[in-house]
């Protein structure tokens, strides 16, 4: 009988296939909130709100929900003696804003009476960039998980780059993000307190906007932004507005709003919103071509559409289509947009308002 060594049984037992390592993706570190931070409001009656606050903070786009609910909260504020908490607070947005929308958020509050007005700004590379960035990154990650999984890279499904309702990244990184170092500096003023200082975020998001916004509360705590040192409540005052009072609101007040209304425009935002209705950037591409143009050299170069089923290129050719039929994009009235919602009555009074006090109707 043959004897085997230890040898020989080592080399006759069967070898095991080598294993592929397996990435292991490092868990994100859960954030935890601080146990000052409420889970809810304590109130949600506006004036209760007002009074609580050591700074009311009211976010203006410069759009129209924003200046109504400006109008609104600015005149709350000083019926109840605290306008001089009240602070205006501006995301600028770059090239990828409308002209002249930072200088109308200024004016707006200007006019409600609010003497502290804050210009915040994204640090590091503006929206197109980003896009670009991010396309680099996810298209990296899609070619070493094709990889790791015996898959031929070049023919790896790259992520979309561009926003969407599903991936708002933009306003996070351009809005939210600049803003809450704006909360950073308000909390370092009032460090003398001794307690965590009350911001009360004032937010223009409408339930008639989307089912999205409808599911919204009119009052929350945002625990994300809260820490020890703040507690934010979030409050939306025009949540229950409809768009009638919305324009009703600015018809009273002495705000002039921006002319992109006039010029056909749903909201006001980026120019070329991903999130904007397809005659929002068609407009937008007629009376800012050079934008469109970057938008269409980035959708180029990371070879994807700037929105699911339609391309920044074929908005221009629409764009381009409607100048050929039209002749250039016009400048209609001032209150042409209002006169829609309020009758033309009603923007009559309002135009000869704007017109006594800026010039601005035509």
């Amino acid at each position: 009988m043959q004897t085997l060594t230890l040898f020989d049984l080592d080399r006759s037992a069967p070898q095991a296939a080598p294993q592929a390592a397996v990435r292991v993706k490092p868990k994100r570190k859960k954030r935890t909130i601080h146990a000052s931070v409420p889970l809810t409001p304590w109130t949600t009656v506006p004036d209760e709100l007002l009074r609580d606050a050591d700074w009311i903070v009211v976010s203006s786009s410069g759009g129209k929900d924003s200046q109504a609910m400006l109008s609104y909260v600015a005149r709350r504020a000083r019926l109840l003696g605290m306008l001089h908490k009240v602070v205006v607070v501006h995301a600028d947005l770059g090239r990828a804003e409308w002209k002249g929308t930072r200088e109308l958020a200024e004016l707006q509050a200007i006019i409600a009476g609010v003497e502290r007005f804050e210009v915040v700004t994204a640090s590091g590379p503006d929206l197109l960039d980003r896009v670009e960035i991010r396309h680099g990154k996810l298209k990296a990650k899609a070619e070493q998980d094709a990889v790791e999984a015996g898959e031929d890279p070049t023919t790896a499904t790259v992520a979309p780059a561009w926003p969407s309702s599903a991936a708002r990244w933009c306003t996070a990184a351009v809005k939210r993000g600049p803003i809450h170092t704006l909360y950073t500096r308000l909390t370092d003023e009032l460090a003398h307190l001794g307690r965590p200082v009350r911001i009360l975020e004032c937010i223009g998001q409408r339930a008639a906007e989307s089912d999205k916004r409808a599911q919204l509360a009119g009052v929350e705590i945002n625990r994300t932004a809260s820490n020890g040192k703040r507690h934010i409540t979030t409050w939306r005052p025009i949540h229950a507005w409809s768009d009638w009072r919305v324009w009703r609101e600015i018809a009273q007040s002495r705000m002039p709003y921006h002319p992109a209304y006039d010029w056909g425009n749903k909201r006001l935002s980026c120019v070329l919103c991903v999130l904007g209705c397809n005659s929002d950037l068609v407009n937008g591409a007629r009376r800012v071509p050079e934008l469109a143009a970057a938008y269409a050299a980035t959708e180029r170069r990371i070879g994807a559409d700037f929105k699911k089923g339609l391309s920044m290129q074929e908005i221009i050719r629409r764009a381009q289509a409607l100048d050929e039929a039209e002749g250039p994009a016009g400048r209609p009235p001032v209150g042409t947009a209002m006169a829609e919602h309020l009758g033309h009555a009603a923007t009559g009074k309002y135009r000869a308002r704007q017109f006594a006090l800026y010039g601005l109707a035509a």
